[in-house]
């Protein structure tokens, strides 16, 4: 078998897809399956999606007023019981640690599956006063939810990163603009860095957080007609501040209960970013996160080598400043290998620099979504790049924009939803009388549910007798398959 052909994908997108996305996981080198089923281990170049997605988000949230702790990873069983809506929302997901060494523990310690209970009675102890207040704190970390069957790098482990934030505000108003600030930054996430469109709405009450007044979402619809839950916000009430005491004394000697939010993102958006862009030739990446962002691949015969490469040196030096550039001169593989390689690994813009490009100082770009070729002056290369680079993007984009676009369509009846979802798969939205019940028949028959409906009930209405029971609907629900 040759170099090329051990480095190809072998499955099919459109046919194979489970197979497809863990070729491309493996062979791009973003994670291996570790020795524990439910656990993966993030390679290098995984893990350098995961920091420069962080990176954006970390200082968003900055800008906003956040600061980052850390909190311990091991939640003693007395403060989960202290919201009795979590332990009955994720008890059977929970790991619990009995003993330490040859010492049973006196009291269980759970590998936190989310952090509500361990940060919120640290905000209680730091408020006082109302001056005390807002508290935004994040952390950046792994959880722990002891559910999955079948491991799916990114989308489907045991154990994930994330990010969880939480805050504790004096006004309800107040606390609802801040999971609103938060929402609107995971969809300036996806839509700005991801290039993935997303949907956004709020989970139906029981599918909400446990514990939370409102839990609100941005669903990504993949290629395959799934939906990703791509991150949520939730504003939270005050019903954890009343089972950890966050009270406050207000500006006329008062005693008040805050309110709360929390809000995460976890490294679902990398199993999302590879499923939305990535095709048989292997992993594509946006400009943003990649961590090559252009190579620059010398092509010589022996009489032209040394003016070849000498010129692909100075077109690497003169990126640097601006871009993350890799200048592939190794001698033992050809440039087809070349290009193969760095179009599995996602780069997306590759240089290609012969002894006609050293003759008349230009190069060719090469659009590793597309394959689409333009030479361009030397002068000006930088520029030239930027802009190809934002071309990259924008198709990209328009690409994961259209697919969503085509695959929301409406039903008004169970058969309606049941055969658009069967035959098409994306979102079917469908007058929904709010009762939990009229889902059941969907998730029995072809394990689709509701992902999300609109922020505001009287948004998008589309029918008023609900398409399952014939009731008054009350609101619109998007129906799909999901992640």
């Amino acid at each position: 078998m040759s170099d090329s052909q051990e480095l190809g994908i072998t499955e099919s997108k459109e046919h194979a897809t489970g197979e497809w996305y863990a070729e491309v996981i493996q062979k791009a080198k973003l994670a291996d399956y570790a020795p524990m089923g439910g656990f993966i281990v993030t390679r290098p170049r995984g893990y350098a999606l995961w920091e420069r997605l962080q990176n954006h988000l970390d200082s968003w949230f900055k800008d906003t007023g956040v600061t980052n702790a850390y909190f311990p990873m091991f939640i003693p069983e007395s403060y989960l019981e202290k919201e009795k809506d979590i332990v009955e929302g994720f008890d059977p997901e929970v790991a619990w640690v009995t003993h330490g060494g040859y010492d049973e523990l006196e009291e269980r310690l759970a590998v936190r599956p989310t952090s509500e209970s361990i940060i919120t009675p640290f905000l209680a102890q730091w408020t006082r006063s109302h001056r005390d207040l807002p508290h935004r704190i994040n952390q950046w970390c792994s959880v722990v939810r002891w559910e999955a069957t079948e491991t799916k790098p990114f989308f489907r482990t045991k154990e994930f990163l994330w990010q969880e934030g939480h805050t504790a505000h004096a006004e309800e108003d107040e606390a609802w603009d801040e999971a609103m600030t938060r929402l609107d930054q995971y969809e300036r996430l996806y839509e700005d860095v991801l290039g993935i469109p997303v949907l956004r709405g709020r989970k139906p009450d029981h599918d909400k957080f446990p514990g939370a007044d409102t839990t609100t979402t941005v669903e990504a619809l993949m290629p395959d007609g799934k939906s990703v839950q791509g991150a949520t916000s939730h504003y939270l009430g005050q019903s954890f501040a009343e089972a950890y005491d966050v009270t406050y004394v207000d500006e006329n000697e008062d005693e008040q209960t805050a309110h709360t939010t929390s809000w995460g993102l976890s490294w679902r958006s990398l199993g999302a970013l590879v499923m939305t862009h990535s095709d048989d030739q292997g992993l594509v990446l946006p400009p943003a996160l990649a961590p090559e962002q252009v190579v620059i691949v010398p092509i010589w015969q022996e009489d032209t080598k040394e003016d070849v490469q000498e010129y692909a040196e100075d077109l690497a030096l003169d990126l640097d400043d601006r871009f993350r550039v890799h200048l592939d001169d190794r001698d033992q593989r050809n440039p087809g290998f070349k290009f193969n390689e760095w179009e599995l690994k996602g780069v997306p813009l590759r240089i290609e620099v012969g002894p006609n490009e050293v003759d008349d100082e230009e190069v060719t770009l090469v659009h590793r979504p597309d394959g689409e070729t333009e030479t361009v002056d030397r002068d000006g290369l930088a520029d030239a790049v930027d802009d190809h680079l934002d071309t990259v993007f924008a198709k990209l984009k328009a690409d994961a924009e259209e697919n969503l676009e085509a695959n929301v369509r409406e039903a008004h009846s169970r058969e309606d939803i049941l055969g658009t979802i069967g035959q098409h798969g994306g979102y079917v939205k469908a007058p929904w009388c709010g009762d939990e019940d009229c889902e059941d028949p969907i998730k029995e028959a072809i394990a689709a549910e509701i992902v999300m409906v609109p922020m505001d009930p009287e948004e998008d209405p589309i029918g008023d007798d609900c398409a399952i029971c014939g009731e008054d609907a009350t609101e619109t629900a998007y129906f799909a398959k999901s992640y």
